[in-house]
């Protein structure tokens, strides 16, 4: 009975869940940018999201238009890619090494531009563009509307880029990249592009978050590659046999993170400890990762050896 009754108070946090769901995964999108496209570990994220945040609640505080603040956010997250990039590439570091360096600095730097650990900003004093208070409103500004409009916008610009000529050799550069420099390609130019891309929507992500929560916090975006990489892996799992199309793709992902916070909302609901949330993370993403795996060695008939031979070609 007991049971029953938590899950009876999950409709009324199931907009919070989706609301949240869909600002994250914006983030997830620019993970999968570097994970899937330039195929390209990058753990810059997980402090960008956090400058991004940082950067827009410090704009909004000194007067600056929500607009101004979200663009402002999302150049601050290109530079971090730039950071992250150029280690990568001009200085010779590896990809996973080159994101750690970078998200070790920008804790410091998120210090510097908030002056302290925690900035907040009041819905009642800043013309906010989303806010947890209007979450249950029917009208454009609540959050869940307000942030599927602005993904499937993102949704359709990263379409229309990676259909260019630049996007088409980035998703070479990440699919063959010595096959890339043999026509031509500048791959190091590209990765490094590919991470600005990427780590500018993880900011505004963070920029989005800030505003719906009303505040920036110094370690708002500790655990973020594990919340992308569960939101990409998912959308995949879920998503992957029908989705072919790269936008649909894009789409998937936005979609798994929904599908990720809608379950944690569901586990905390059913009384689950909350400390024990990333834990969970960890373990949602390992099963995920694994269940490809698993597909394949498991539930995935043997070719006999006289098939086998009849499909090599003869000499």
């Amino acid at each position: 009975m007991e049971v029953l009754a938590r899950l009876a108070n999950l409709p009324g946090a199931l907009p919070g869940a989706c609301a949240q769901g869909l600002i994250w995964g914006i983030m997830a999108i620019g993970v999968y940018l570097t994970y899937r496209i330039l195929d390209v570990a990058d753990l810059t994220v997980d402090n960008s999201f956090g400058t991004g945040g940082a950067v827009c609640v410090m704009a909004l505080l000194s007067g600056q238009n929500v607009w101004t603040a979200l663009i402002l956010a999302f150049v601050a997250g290109l530079a971090c890619g730039l950071v992250t990039g150029l280690l990568h590439t001009f200085m010779g570091i590896p990809a996973i090494l080159a994101g750690i360096l970078t998200q070790l600095a920008l804790y410091s730097v998120n210090l510097k531009i908030m002056g302290k650990s925690n900035q907040s900003i009041n819905v009642d004093k800043y013309d906010l563009l989303i806010s947890l208070r209007w979450v249950k409103e029917f009208a454009l500004r609540n959050p869940v509307v307000m942030v599927i409009l602005i993904t499937l916008v993102l949704i359709g610009i990263l379409y229309w880029f990676f259909g260019t000529e630049l996007g088409c050799s980035i998703r070479a550069t990440g699919s063959n990249p010595h096959m890339s420099r043999a026509q031509g390609i500048n791959t190091s130019f590209n990765v490094v592009l590919g991470l600005m891309v990427s780590n500018g929507l993880v900011a505004l992500s963070g920029a989005l978050l800030s505003q719906y929560q009303g505040f920036a916090d110094v370690s708002m975006g500790r655990g973020a590659i594990v919340i992308g990489l569960a939101a990409v892996i998912i959308g995949e799992t879920i998503f992957g046999r029908i989705f072919h199309n790269f936008a649909l793709k894009l789409a998937a992902v936005s979609i798994g993170a929904v599908v990720y916070y809608i379950v944690l909302q569901l586990v905390l609901t059913l009384g689950f400890d909350a400390n024990l949330l990333k834990l969970l993370s960890a373990v949602v993403v390992a099963i995920f990762l694994a269940v490809p795996y698993w597909k394949g060695k498991y539930f995935t008939k043997p070719v006999p050896k006289k098939a086998q031979k009849e499909e090599q070609p003869h000499a």
